[in-house]
């Protein structure tokens, strides 16, 4: 149950600070949660293959937020 709350804060942090990056590539609050919980597995998914580490909680934004603005690029890009 923590580790739920948990990754909804650092997805809640990281779909806002990537909706403010993109400028307008937010698609509200909901879905920037929503879109930062999925970020944190894109992110460590990327960060992976990159052989990046980032440790600690500030890690932990910091790559789930990478990975919001990927999927945020992506959104926009299949928009137009």
């Amino acid at each position: 149950m923590e580790g739920c709350l948990a990754a909804i804060l650092i997805g809640l942090i990281a779909g806002y600070v990537a909706g403010k990056i993109m400028k307008g590539g937010g698609l509200g609050c909901l879905w920037n949660v929503i879109l930062g919980v999925i970020g944190g597995l894109v992110g460590n998914w990327l960060f992976t293959l990159l052989d990046i580490s980032w440790g600690g909680l500030l890690g932990q934004i910091g790559t789930a937020t990478v990975g919001a603005i990927v999927i945020l690029w992506m959104a926009g890009m299949i928009k137009k």
